[in-house]
């Protein structure tokens, strides 16, 4: 079992289910799923840099991307509808929480001059939305091997009704928001 899930049923539940009151154990805030989307936008004039960015996204997150397309066309940005611009990724279960545990004990902290993440990039309904500048913050990224440093969005949703619950659920699983 992974170390953070062990974490979640041990530790976290039991306290959000006292700090909240809840009647039943099934009320306290879960993780569902972890999204992580990469926007490329040069892929319009540079297709190999999409591939680039499918081969760093897997090995982030240990499955293959899907491939995301305009929605529609921006001809200041030479943008068709329907052309390839970005990948993104789903994890649930064991690869969620795996996930998670690298970015919040090992990713998080090698960032430059880090002071914790937004306390506010809640949405209102319990999920969050954390921005990385660069990729290679992860450990599976090998900098020699990077053609352009990107950014992505990585974004938590949670079972949580209220932003609230979902904060002290990250919170006490080690999130590390700014004081």
């Amino acid at each position: 079992m992974n170390r953070l899930k062990e974490k979640y049923l041990k530790e976290v539940k039991p306290a959000l289910i006292k700090k909240h009151a809840y009647t039943s154990s099934m009320e306290a805030p879960r993780l569902e799923k972890v999204v992580i989307n990469l926007g490329v936008g040069e892929a319009v004039a540079n297709p190999k840099a999409l591939e680039d960015a499918v081969a760093d996204l897997t090995a982030l997150a240990g499955q293959k991307p899907v491939i995301t397309k305009a929605k529609k066309s921006i001809a200041n940005f030479k943008l068709r509808e329907g052309m390839p611009i970005g990948c993104k990724v789903t994890l649930r279960g064991e690869k969620m929480y795996e996930f998670l545990d690298k970015l919040i004990s090992v990713a998080l902290p090698r960032v430059r001059d880090f002071r914790g993440v937004s306390a506010t990039a809640f949405d209102g309904r319990g999920n969050y939305t954390l921005g990385v500048k660069e990729q290679i913050i992860f450990p599976e990224i090998q900098y020699d091997k990077v053609s352009k440093v990107r950014g992505m969005d990585i974004v938590i949703v949670t079972s949580a009704k209220t932003n609230e619950e979902a904060k002290d659920l990250l919170t006490e699983l080690g999130m590390p928001f700014v004081k």
